[in-house]
């Protein structure tokens, strides 16, 4: 039986056989999906693809800010947001993970973590993983010249 698992109370992650069940979703409450697959189907609600595949060659890291920024315009919209692959163990995980650093200010290990604990599967793959830890330091670097900027003002 398909199932989403609870990241946030605003945030899901799942396989792209539950994000196919309508009244799952319904259920569910969900409002928006990312799609983190080239060819999976899209449920009825709407949406983001990020056409990537389970290749830790492939460039997850260009599209970590974009899906970041739709997941939260989606729960600040009072929405619930799924984000899903194939099997909902290595491209979603890293999107909810990347999310959970950006929008939840979560180091790395922590936001993964998270994600581990409401989807025990999850496991980005190596490359997936590089490009986390890419974009932790991209986060950290950001905020760094935030503070110095604002301690300049």
């Amino acid at each position: 039986m398909p199932q989403l698992c609870r990241v946030t109370a605003s945030l899901l992650l799942g396989t792209a056989r539950a994000a196919c069940d309508e009244e799952l979703l319904a259920r569910e409450g969900v409002t928006f999906c990312v799609n983190v697959t080239r060819q999976q189907p899209f449920p009825a609600l709407p949406g983001l693809r990020v056409p990537v595949l389970d290749d830790p060659a492939e460039d997850l890291l260009g599209h970590l800010e974009r899906c970041g920024a739709a997941i939260e315009a989606a729960v600040r919209a009072g929405g619930r947001c799924l984000v899903y692959c194939k099997n909902g163990r290595s491209r979603s995980a890293a999107v909810c993970t990347a999310y959970l650093m950006r929008h939840r200010q979560l180091p790395l290990k922590d936001a993964f973590e998270a994600v581990k604990t409401a989807r025990p599967v999850a496991q980005p793959n190596a490359g997936f993983w590089a490009q986390l830890q890419r974009y932790e330091e991209e986060l950290q670097s950001a905020l760094l010249s935030k503070e110095l900027e604002n301690s300049n003002v």
